[in-house]
């Protein structure tokens, strides 16, 4: 996390972009030896905020593309403004993959971070026999099921998800569709279960047939959608045109596919069938099974969302909708593989 100093560094670079470090130091407004300040920028070049141009006393410094896909950014304070007051990217981003395949999403720290609760994982599972990983994946699957249909506006509750998928017992006062839709969540991840490399290497045919588990008896329209469709408290605007949105897709998995580091590929399988909605519905579900098959498939925890506040959730969504910001996203992410370590093996 980057201090309140280098916070305001970074909005003077922003708004006074390929200056030197003395004329940042002379003009930014605040007292801060030089000697403070290039440490600061320093560091903020080692996390990919700042770019420079230039070498030795003639560097000039200017925010990087990193900086606006990872700057922090807090979720009470940006949606204090109402949706019509803030200023969005209303339109797809066609760069986002560029951007996406340039940067590194995870610095060292977090990369230690994670790569730790892997050997966690690993460990733990070792301990179990057979019996026992199918008993924790079972539960690991049912909060998946519960919180992921939660999130889309599902009224079961886990207990009573619980009794439905295991005994296939309904809830009272609760629609057909909301059964369905549980019921489907784990049919869906039984499936990637029963077949680890099936979306390896990532595909778009291969997401459909993803998509068409969880859309099962639902009245939804599988395949790529061919009309517009609007998302509720937002003004951004995904693409219409059936041929671009397929294009667009292959482009996403193509960057998945080039992508060594199997957190940064699920990450951005969230991220991107979200914000790309290939579908008339199902989108947010189709992206949380198949950035767990990317896990699952290498052999890492897949993750429940079981902790996760679905408000957070669709704000940390919004956020990347609108300023292709993925901080927020980044840190619910993280937080819930940690969840899922320490919770479920």
């Amino acid at each position: 996390m980057i201090s309140k100093r280098q916070q305001e560094i970074l909005e003077f670079i922003r708004m006074n972009p390929m200056l030197s470090s003395s004329e940042i130091n002379n003009n930014i407004g605040f007292t801060i030896s030089s000697a403070t300040l290039k440490r600061d920028i320093s560091d903020l070049v080692a996390l990919g905020f700042i770019s420079i141009f230039g070498k030795g006393k003639g560097s000039k410094y200017i925010i990087s593309d990193s900086y606006k896909l990872l700057f922090p950014i807090n979720l009470d304070e940006y949606f204090s403004k109402e949706v019509d007051e803030r200023e969005i990217n209303e339109s797809f981003n066609f760069e986002i993959f560029q951007h996406l395949r340039e940067i590194n999403i995870f610095s060292k720290d977090e990369l230690r971070s994670l790569d730790n609760l892997h050997l966690k994982f690993i460990k733990n599972i070792s301990d179990l026999n057979e019996v026992q990983y199918q008993k924790e994946m079972e539960r690991l699957g049912i909060d998946l099921s519960w919180k992921s249909s939660q999130i889309e506006g599902n009224t079961y509750s886990l207990l009573e998800t619980e009794r439905l998928l295991k005994e296939k017992e309904t809830a009272s006062g609760k629609t057909k569709d909301e059964a369905v839709m549980l019921l489907n969540h784990k049919s869906a991840l039984d499936f990637i279960l029963e077949n680890k490399d099936y979306l390896s290497p990532m595909s778009l045919s291969k997401i459909e047939d993803v998509h068409s588990l969880l859309v099962k008896e639902l009245n939804v329209d599988r395949n790529i959608r061919n009309k517009r469709v609007g998302i509720t408290g937002t003004n951004y605007k995904p693409l219409d045109n059936e041929f671009q949105i397929k294009e667009v897709m292959i482009s996403m998995c193509e960057l998945v596919n080039s992508k060594e580091n199997v957190f940064e590929r699920a990450l951005i399988i969230l991220l991107l069938i979200s914000y790309i909605q290939p579908f008339f519905d199902g989108n947010k579900r189709t992206a949380r099974i198949v950035s767990n098959a990317e896990l699952i498939s290498k052999g890492y925890c897949p993750l429940s969302f079981r902790s996760v506040d679905s408000i957070d959730y669709k704000k940390a969504m919004l956020v990347f909708y609108e300023q292709n910001n993925l901080y927020p996203f980044k840190k619910i992410f993280m937080e819930q593989y940690e969840f899922a370590v320490n919770t479920y093996f």
